[in-house]
């Protein structure tokens, strides 16, 4: 079934046409068309048929038969291209899901932040670094993060090297989602040592005991502990389809369908900076089947919201469309509520998924951008408890989150403190949830989805 509002004659350059905003000044023209035209010529990073298996799962997320983790990477970075850190991003997804599932017991879609999340939309055209005034960074796909005019100069080379990263990303997820490393016996080892060995764990000690109790009553009663569906995971790729020469270059038109997909990730969204109605981006994902989202922040209206839905899901397909709210701790209960009833009353079948992380950034006194772990789980909480009070779904979590040990955001179960960012504050542009902060945020979630 076609999912998008094109008509036949979309093409993948029809968002030329229309207004773009945040992107690059690149300074030569022709050398982006030869990028662009090289990129068309080279292999699809995802296949049309695996971006329809997520629709059907994100149905599912529409209709409140399972819940949406998304999570990965604020900006991925050229540097930190390595197995360890892709498989220790994958255990922090696959340990938060294995919770969720349990307390839900409901299917969790596990989508990355991963294998395409190269650039950022900006503020402002410039930051000043050190006293010196630069173009703003954007993201390896355009330019360096060294803090020199030379390094910020946009270079359209750099998305065939976002292009062969993600090619050793996705084989390296796929090496791992179901060579054994997402064996659920082996996640639950992995939680049980963080129960056992950190302060925010011991308070989720009974709903690991009752995790342990389940695996063994299925071995018990015969359950084959190798069977695909607990040694294999599936794990879907996404980012900000921001870069429109980009994602033009790696749009497809599928062989069995005659339907475009962008096949640079199984799932693609705009941004709240870049979701105009008439805007390029609209237009863009309007025409590409894949499954979508729309990043909703603070200015939108109800209105507004129901003109996105109109254009980017007029077939009302479940599961085409998710809508990620970003409000602010602040603002959820009051912004929340109109949305949710003006898309409901409309009948359009949404998957509703809040990201805590944006709407609750601020900077320190020294100049430190970091989020608290309390605002965070508090617009959570909030998403909950309207969604609870208006009868519908509360799909899913969108989170920025890593698998290092980093300082960045305050709070969480090792309560860290504001003169400890600096230890090790290493994120290209927002902060991230560590480790720990993650897995004690999925078990809190967990208890949101029981009730407790």
């Amino acid at each position: 079934m076609a999912t998008s509002s094109s008509s036949p004659a979309w093409t993948p350059s029809d968002w030329r046409e229309h207004t773009a905003l945040q992107q690059p000044e690149w300074p030569d023209p022709a050398q982006v068309d030869q990028v662009r035209a090289e990129l068309t010529r080279l292999p699809p990073l995802v296949f049309a048929g695996e971006a329809r298996s997520l629709l059907d799962r994100l149905a599912a997320v529409a209709e409140g038969r399972a819940f949406l983790l998304q999570a990965g990477d604020c900006a991925e970075s050229f540097h930190d291209l390595t197995a360890i850190n892709i498989r220790e991003k994958l255990k922090v997804i696959l340990q938060m899901a294995a919770a969720l599932t349990y307390a839900a017991s409901l299917p969790v879609v596990k989508v990355g932040r991963m294998a395409g999340q190269f650039t950022k939309p900006r503020s402002q055209p410039t930051e000043t670094v050190d006293g010196v005034e630069l173009p703003s960074f954007r993201g390896h796909i355009v330019h360096g993060d060294e803090p020199t005019e030379a390094a910020r100069v946009a270079d359209p080379a750099r998305m065939l090297q976002a292009y062969h990263q993600a090619t050793a990303t996705l084989n390296l997820l796929r090496a791992f989602t179901k060579g054994g490393f997402a064996d659920l016996r082996q996640v639950h080892v992995w939680n049980q040592e963080f129960v056992a060995n950190s302060p925010e764990g011991r308070r989720y000690e009974q709903l690991a005991t009752e995790i342990e109790r389940a695996l063994s009553f299925m071995q018990a009663v015969g359950v084959d502990m190798h069977t695909v569906g607990l040694h294999q995971v599936d794990v879907w790729t996404s980012h900000e389809a921001l870069l429109l020469d980009y994602e033009e270059a790696l749009t497809r038109r599928d062989s069995l369908t005659g339907l475009w997909y962008d096949c640079s990730a199984h799932f693609v969204w705009a941004g709240d900076r870049t979701r105009q109605p008439d805007g390029a981006h609209v237009r863009y994902l309007a025409g590409v089947n894949n499954p979508i989202g729309v990043k909703v922040g603070p200015g939108a209206e109800g209105s507004q919201v129901l003109e996105l839905c109109e254009i980017l899901n007029p077939n009302r397909v479940p599961g085409r469309l998710t809508l990620i709210v970003r409000l602010g701790a602040d603002r959820i209960f009051e912004l929340l509520p109109p949305l949710v009833r003006t898309v409901r009353d409309a009948k359009h079948p949404v998957v509703w998924v809040c990201d805590p992380m944006h709407g609750n950034t601020f900077l320190t006194e020294t100049g430190r951008k970091t989020r608290d772990f309390r605002h965070i789980m508090a617009e959570i909480e909030g998403f909950f408890a309207v969604h609870h009070a208006e009868g519908t779904w509360p799909g899913g979590v969108h989170l920025e989150i890593t698998g290092d040990d980093v300082t960045e955001c305050l709070g969480g179960g090792d309560n860290l403190l504001e003169e400890q960012l600096d230890t090790a504050y290493t994120t290209l542009c927002d902060p991230r949830l560590n480790a720990r902060q993650s897995l004690d945020l999925a078990f809190r979630v967990a208890e949101l989805m029981r009730g407790v």
